[in-house]
């Protein structure tokens, strides 16, 4: 029988009434830790089975309580035995609390066990596209897996638009002397590709797809990010505007959908996708920047001889005309001969370099120091990304002046997927004299993207209250207004869920305000200067293809909410910083 914990939880009673620490029995493959022995088994998305029953001495049970160290409440089970089936997401030490419960409703000793599961099954295939020139190398980590590099052709290329980003430090966490720009595969559209020699997955077996794309245009052509000839095509569905897992047979009289994102797709974002075939459960999964989208059956088995292509797939009905030519950039793709659990998806879609850091992927770049004219342009972060000026915004060669009535500056559509990780980091100086004649409640927005209903995220400013203070002037005590930052999604009625900064908004001080969604733990964090002010949890934002905006919401052709200010940067990226030191490496401070 498992040690067990001498502590007693529950009831008032005599404690020599309660239950003894009940007998919990692991079943294979997992086997309980002991003193000096423990060993890994099973894996991410092996069962684990544990059955309960009580000491000899007790007659009166009639449930159980359990906690996993996993979980984040006790859960309960009926019966004088009882058997519970928990599935493991990732790798790693369980630990395993158990308490017989009696007829009384009374709770008592611990048993208490530990077991180890081991690492799944490492990927088949890993491509960066990060290399010079020549094939797109695997670095697939599965010991004794065939590795299948993938040459690029058509005129298929290579930029520094990759999705990990600039990397500063090495995989130990020190500083290189000099930034490492990632790469990425880039194709036209139109006869450009990448393929390895031969099939890397076997299509009639579990697997999963994972990969990074950034298309530049999507509408009523389908375009195919990964397809395996006999086997599958992660795509593109143009008839439904959104991405989809679908079949790739040669005598196919068309590709079939098998599951479809529910969220649209949206151009000119990084995107994470992801399918899961699972081939003993019958079912496919399909995830969008690491959350579940969608459930299907599962494609079929085809006869998987052909290779693997990077943005075309097979015509339907034919076995060498091929279709479906990708737009855009494609990214750090990985294979793997088994089901993935939510929680592997959700770390790959995290993407941590090998620092142990978030990668992020600098998206937009504006700065206001020594520029002119109606437009701000981007010349750092290489996706060209442009303000336009309108109303009474102005630049006055260090900052972007906003007039507070109707002056904005505007790009057209999104720099990063709303329900994908991302970082906004601006610094702002609020005009003093307009916003201390503002009502409560009035808000101004700094930055923000636009949704259907309201802005997908933004960072604003809001009078909340008065205060008294002494007027300098007359001597006497006037009330003036108060108000604070504000990070999240701000909606058409004027609601949010945000977080707020903790020390009231300083007028005429310039600031830097640095927003933070971590799309797979749904936390928002903001940060005022270097110093994190709390985070909170949204509401699931909505992908939004609307415009980005400076100085004001955008609704349509009208505008609301315009901020009195000076802006002296806007800087964006994909992915969500994890610390302050990060953030302050990514604004070079």
């Amino acid at each position: 029988m498992a040690q067990a914990h001498q502590h007693r939880q529950g009831s008032e009673q005599p404690e020599d009434t309660r239950p003894l620490p009940p007998h919990v029995t692991l079943a294979a493959p997992y086997t309980e830790c002991l003193a000096n022995d423990c060993p890994k088994a099973g894996g991410p998305g092996v069962t684990a089975k544990f059955t309960f029953a009580p000491a000899e001495t007790d007659s009166d049970i009639a449930s159980y309580r359990y906690h996993l160290s996993s979980q984040d409440t006790w859960s309960s089970v009926t019966g004088e035995t009882a058997t519970v089936t928990y599935t493991p997401q990732q790798s790693g030490l369980y630990r395993l609390e158990v308490q017989a419960v009696d007829q009384d409703g009374r709770a008592g000793e611990s048993t208490t066990i530990t077991f180890m599961v081991a690492a799944g099954k490492a990927d088949v295939g890993r491509w960066h596209f990060d290399e010079a020139s020549g094939a797109a190398l695997d670095t697939g980590t599965q010991a004794g897996a065939v590795r299948h590099d993938a040459t690029l052709s058509g005129g298929a290329t290579r930029d520094d638009r990759g999705r990990r980003g600039v990397r500063t430090h090495d995989s130990e966490g020190v500083p290189l002397q000099s930034p490492v720009t990632d790469r990425g595969l880039v194709l036209d559209g139109g006869s450009q590709y990448a393929a390895t020699n031969g099939p890397v997955l076997d299509g009639g077996e579990s697997y999963t797809l994972s990969a990074w794309v950034r298309p530049d245009t999507l509408g009523a052509t389908d375009r195919t990010v990964l397809a395996q000839n006999g086997s599958f095509s992660l795509s593109y569905d143009a008839a439904q505007s959104t991405w989809a897992l679908r079949s790739s047979w040669p005598d196919d009289a068309d590709h079939r959908t098998v599951v479809a994102a529910e969220q649209p797709a949206t151009p000119k974002v990084w995107t994470h996708l992801a399918a899961v075939h699972d081939a003993t459960a019958d079912e496919t999964r399909l995830y969008v920047n690491g959350r579940l989208q969608a459930t299907g059956t599962a494609p079929g088995a085809g006869a998987s001889d052909g290779p693997l292509q990077f943005g075309r797939a097979l015509s339907a009905g034919s076995a060498t005309a091929y279709t479906h030519y990708f737009d855009g950039s494609i990214d750090e793709v990985a294979l793997w001969q088994r089901p993935l659990t939510d929680t592997e998806i959700a770390g790959e879609a995290r993407l941590v370099s090998g620092d142990g850091r978030n990668a992020v992927e600098s998206v937009a770049d504006w700065s206001a120091d020594g520029a002119t004219g109606g437009t701000l342009t981007d010349p750092v972060s290489g996706y060209d990304a442009r303000l336009t000026l309108s109303g009474g915004a102005t630049l006055d060669g260090e900052t972007l002046v906003l007039d507070g009535v109707d002056g904005a500056a505007t790009a057209e559509g999104p720099p990063v997927d709303g329900t994908g990780s991302f970082t906004v980091s601006t610094e702002v100086t609020l005009n003093g004299a307009e916003v201390s004649t503002w009502e409560v409640g009035r808000a101004g927005q700094v930055v923000g993207q636009r949704a259907a209903d309201g802005s997908t995220w933004g960072l604003w400013y809001e009078t909340t209250g008065t205060t008294w203070v002494l007027d300098p002037d007359t001597a006497e005590f006037i009330s003036v207004p108060v108000g604070f930052w504000r990070f999240g999604r701000l909606n058409a009625d004027g609601t949010y869920v945000a977080v707020t900064s903790e020390e009231p908004a300083r007028p005429d001080e310039p600031v830097r305000l640095t927003g933070v969604y971590d799309a797979q733990d749904g936390v928002i964090k903001l940060y005022v200067g270097t110093n994190q002010n709390g985070d909170a949890r949204p509401v699931p934002n909505p992908s939004g293809t609307g415009g980005f905006t400076v100085g004001a919401t955008t609704d349509g052709e009208s505008r609301t909410r315009h901020l009195p200010g000076r802006i002296g940067d806007v800087r964006v990226w994909a992915g969500a910083a994890a610390s302050s030191q990060q953030l302050a490496e990514m604004n070079g401070s």
